[in-house]
């Protein structure tokens, strides 16, 4: 068995990570694929990752065992805040060595894990150190979300420069377009999103959220 984790992350934050990654894991597992969700860490809850409780409510499915010992998500902070501030009001360091491994436990048993990132690629995890160095240290290809919000253009563009400049293996871009506010200004993101992408990275493919049965992992 082949295993695979891709890292899933977004221009900003409620820009459809979590709705993305769940109905992934839902499409992957009607093909008959053994597929869990992670999510690296969870801010703003107690008890199980409220991230992965919504991925298991898409997929339709209960609880995985390792929902319940933590693997899938090993760090939930208290404090609805980025990861570096959250950890400073908990009082806590995290232990990106300990993230690896949970992540690397998922895929020996699983042939596809989707973790999901907190906000985008460049929130800080602590002080010194963004969500994207830990992608690029882990060599994790990447499914960016981006979405239809006004503003999601230059938020997009920006995220796509990030990729390129850290050298990071980016596969797919997904326009999600919920909500769809103004169906003018979501119709002409969409187009100039996708125009940009295929001219300017000839390897990554773009797809519209309603199309996820099209991406091949």
């Amino acid at each position: 068995m082949k295993n695979k984790t891709y890292f899933i992350s977004g221009i900003d934050t409620d820009c459809g990570k979590t709705y993305i990654t769940g109905n992934l894991a839902k499409l992957l597992q009607s093909h008959g694929k053994k597929v869990i969700t992670h999510k690296l860490i969870q801010t703003g809850c107690a008890g199980i990752s409220e991230d992965v409780l919504e991925h298991r409510r898409i997929m339709g499915v209960d609880l995985f065992p390792e929902d319940k010992s933590g693997i899938t998500c090993p760090y939930v902070l208290s404090f609805p805040a980025s990861p570096h501030l959250a950890c400073e009001i908990d009082k806590l360091e995290l232990d990106f060595d300990s993230i690896k491994s949970s992540i690397s436990a998922l895929a020996s048993k699983y042939e596809i894990v989707l973790c999901e990132g907190a906000g985008g690629l460049m929130v800080p995890l602590k002080k010194d150190y963004l969500t994207i160095d830990f992608i690029k240290e882990n060599n994790y290809p990447v499914i960016l979300v981006s979405s239809s919000k006004l503003g999601s253009i230059n938020h997009t563009i920006l995220s796509l420069q990030a990729c390129k400049s850290y050298g990071i293996d980016l596969k797919y871009v997904i326009y999600n377009e919920f909500p769809d506010q103004n169906k003018l200004i979501s119709e002409d993101s969409y187009k100039y999103l996708k125009s940009y992408v295929q001219s300017n990275f000839t390897n990554v493919e773009f797809f519209r959220n309603e199309n996820l049965d099209q991406i091949k992992l």
